[in-house]
């Protein structure tokens, strides 16, 4: 059992790059605070909440979901079941959630300007592209605002923003659930989907803030049911 555990998160972390480290917590209540936080300028799937509220939500719903971690590949459309995941799919969901096809706007923009994702060694597969973070750290380098990667300058971290890690590679969306210095959690998977007080997970190589109001229309694409 052991050995069949070990062989599914390296495959894991193979197909899709994201770490499983499993869980630091020593089990203690710590103390938390929420901070007010900037919401986002834009409503895309028109609910009534911003789309920064929105990728909380969604990251929180796949938390709740509890996906076993498995980053096996899905030959038909790509999409792994809402009951399995790995990091980068807490990102997609957390997208899915304000409205946004992630995976389709990340495939478009691989398929128009595939040489600025060398993951993809110059044969994209829409089937697993989206779930690798090498891919989506290009994705968000053109298309969000990069932000600061020191985790000291807590007033410039906000919930919803996304950040990168590498060494080992790590995907996850920033909370506005801050520990008692002000440092904001994560919502991410790595090994098991939780929000964490563990912006510290990795070398921080990306933070960025998704504003769809500076993106053209046509790089835009919602998700369809």
């Amino acid at each position: 059992m052991k050995r069949i555990l070990l062989l599914t998160i390296l495959s894991a972390f193979i197909l899709t790059g994201c770490a499983n480290i499993g869980n630091d917590s020593d089990g203690k209540i710590q103390s938390t605070v929420y901070t007010p936080m900037i919401k986002s300028p834009v409503d895309f799937n028109g609910n009534g909440v911003d789309d920064y509220s929105d990728f909380m939500a969604g990251a929180r719903l796949d938390v709740e979901n509890s996906p076993v971690y498995d980053g096996s590949f899905y030959a038909s459309g790509g999409y792994p079941p809402d009951d399995i995941g790995v990091c980068s799919d807490t990102v997609w969901r957390a997208f899915r959630h304000a409205g946004y096809d992630l995976k389709a706007m990340v495939d478009k923009d691989i398929k128009e300007n595939t040489e600025r994702y060398p993951r993809v060694e110059g044969n994209p597969d829409p089937n697993i592209d989206f779930r690798r973070v090498k891919n989506l750290k290009p994705y968000f380098d053109r298309f969000a605002a990069p932000l600061t990667l020191d985790m000291e300058e807590i007033e410039e971290w906000n919930g919803g923003d996304i950040v990168i890690y590498e060494n080992p590679d790590h995907i996850a969306i920033v909370s506005d659930k801050r520990n008692k210095n002000g440092r904001p959690y994560i919502i991410h998977n790595a090994g098991r989907a939780e929000e964490a007080d563990r912006l510290d997970f990795s070398d921080i190589i990306g933070h960025y803030r998704f504003d769809a109001g500076k993106i053209s229309e046509k790089d835009l694409i919602k998700f369809e049911n």
